[in-house]
């Protein structure tokens, strides 16, 4: 009988390490390319919505953040702008007002003492009494009074310099003009219309007389003829 043989003596060992390697299991080809499932699909999609709902709280979050800086800085503008203005402004109106205060300050000094210079002079004129005088003081009353009244003009001329309030006076009737008496009609006067109808009449007959005149001499020349 033949001798037994071992099923091993006819493997090849080198075609088994080459071979090996590049034969893969069935169970996990194609496990990473496989197509995503509704259920992922739909994981993915809800994801998605949230993520962008959470950027759009975002934007507006930014949006009213932005609305709110520019406002700020139109305020800080505003208030830089105002004060500069106001700062002018006021700066400008102290020095005026100072100035017209002590304008007005010195003036109503001047005034007072104006006023003062009046009243002393009104009573030193008031006190003169021409029927007391006597020829024995004729004379020195006489100058006393003549320099009173002479102080008081050169008084009342230089409180008319200081304050144009003084020269303000009635102007007298220019010269050359005679009063209109009070009886005269006034012809554009608050007439009825009968009146201005005689009025007119009695101002133009002469010219409509002359006209007539005129009219019937140039008839008569031509009926001549």
């Amino acid at each position: 009988m033949p001798a037994d043989h071992d099923a091993s003596e006819f493997i090849d060992r080198d075609f088994q390490s080459h071979r090996s390697p590049s034969v893969a299991p069935a169970t996990g080809l194609g496990l990473s390319q496989r197509a995503p499932s509704r259920e992922e699909v739909d994981s993915k999609v809800a994801e998605t919505q949230q993520r962008l709902a959470e950027l759009k709280r975002a934007q507006e979050d930014l949006e009213r953040e932005r609305v709110a800086l520019e406002e700020t800085r139109r305020r800080q503008v505003e208030f830089q702008t105002g004060r500069q203005e106001m700062l002018q402004n006021l700066t400008r109106g102290v020095g005026l007002l100072e100035e017209a205060e002590l304008a007005s300050r010195r003036e109503a000094e001047q005034m007072a003492k104006a006023l003062t210079g009046f009243r002393e002079a009104l009573a030193k004129i008031e006190v003169i009494h021409e029927e007391t005088w006597t020829k024995d003081n004729f004379n020195v009353e006489l100058t006393r009074a003549l320099t009173s009244l002479e102080n008081a003009r050169m008084e009342w001329n230089s409180a008319r310099l200081k304050f144009p309030l003084l020269s303000a006076q009635a102007a007298p009737p220019e010269a050359g003009k005679s009063p209109v008496p009070a009886n005269m009609p006034l012809l554009l006067g608050p007439h009825g219309f009968g009146e201005l109808c005689r009025v007119g009449f009695a101002l133009t007959w002469p010219l409509a007389a002359v006209v007539l005149l005129g009219i019937g001499l140039l008839l008569a020349v031509l009926l001549r003829h």
